[in-house]
């Protein structure tokens, strides 16, 4: 028998599947995150190479292709797979980690894709079938819609409240500050600047606060409310250039799966539903829960 091997790798975790000629799944592993942009081009590598020869020991038969849907840098996963290629994974080819996701939404038609995660993105598959890809920069640098952007949002919402809380006793705070103060475990503005400034921990932790913050726009925290608001507004506004752009003047609705489990929770839909009605987008809205390793598993099934 001969095998394949799909790679989902993101930031938070790296995903693998081991399928036969009929493309059923074999083998299943887990492995750390390996985003380069996170951890360096030599730490992603090691982490993809390792979990790639484990699941290999499972193949018993050889692989003939592997397929890496990657998030980070994708002319470093190009270079990478080309440097994999010929060894013991078959040939080896690297596409964004928003092709899965994509498959998902259209399987193979027009349409597109909204996903925020850890990060955000835009994938669109235009009606001559070529595929683009929006935003996606990293925390650096953007990603609206992001849990990094919610919790940077927020936080700095909470900080501005705990520093105004300096000056006058007298003010009550959000629940949202509250629960800055209790996802850091510090109570004051000083120190939580400090800690988010200088502590090597504090990206994660920004990131790590957004389900929280998502939780407390469920339950009408309006500070809470309008940070979610403005994040997915701003990814929004990044939807609607690809579509004007790929879909100018479409008479019939095109598939748009929502993917990720910020925009799938039920403050951020509801604001994305919003913004979609109000901008009059072509578009049939999908909300997709199937992880984006089925995706991988699809786009396998055409190599």
């Amino acid at each position: 028998m001969s095998f394949k091997i799909g790679v989902d790798g993101g930031g938070t975790k790296t995903e693998l599947i081991l399928v036969d000629a009929s493309g059923a799944i074999v083998a299943r592993q887990l492995a750390a995150g390996c985003n380069p942009s996170q951890l360096g081009p030599e730490k992603a590598r090691e982490i993809l190479e390792t979990a790639l020869r484990e699941i290999t020991t499972k193949a018993e038969g050889g692989v003939t292709h592997t397929l890496l849907c990657m998030a980070g840098n994708r002319s470093f996963w190009k270079e990478t797979a080309d440097a994999l290629s010929g060894s013991d994974f078959g040939a080896v080819s690297a596409v964004d980690d928003s092709r899965p996701v994509l498959e998902l939404a259209t399987d193979g038609a027009p349409g597109l894709v909204l996903h925020a995660g850890t990060g955000s993105f835009i994938a669109a598959r235009a009606p001559d079938n070529s595929v683009h890809y929006a935003g996606g920069l990293g925390w650096k640098l953007g990603d609206p819609g992001s849990g990094f952007d919610l919790g940077r949002r927020a936080i700095a919402v909470a900080l501005l409240e705990l520093q105004a809380a300096m000056w006058s006793k007298n003010i009550a705070l959000s629940p949202l500050a509250n629960a800055l103060c209790a996802h850091t475990g510090i109570a004051d503005y000083t120190n939580n600047s400090r800690y988010f400034y200088n502590d090597a921990a504090a990206n994660a932790q920004i990131a790590a606060f957004a389900p929280r913050v998502l939780e407390l726009a469920a339950h009408d925290c309006g500070a809470a409310q309008q940070v979610v608001a403005d994040s997915i507004t701003d990814f929004a506004r990044q939807a609607d250039a690809v579509i004007q752009r790929l879909f100018p003047n479409q008479t019939t609705r095109v598939p748009c799966g929502v993917s990720g489990r910020i925009l799938n929770s039920e403050p951020a839909a509801f604001v994305l539903r919003s913004l979609a009605n109000k901008l009059k987008w072509p578009v049939v809205l999908q909300f997709i829960e199937t992880a984006p390793i089925e995706g991988v598993r699809r786009l396998l099934a055409k190599v």
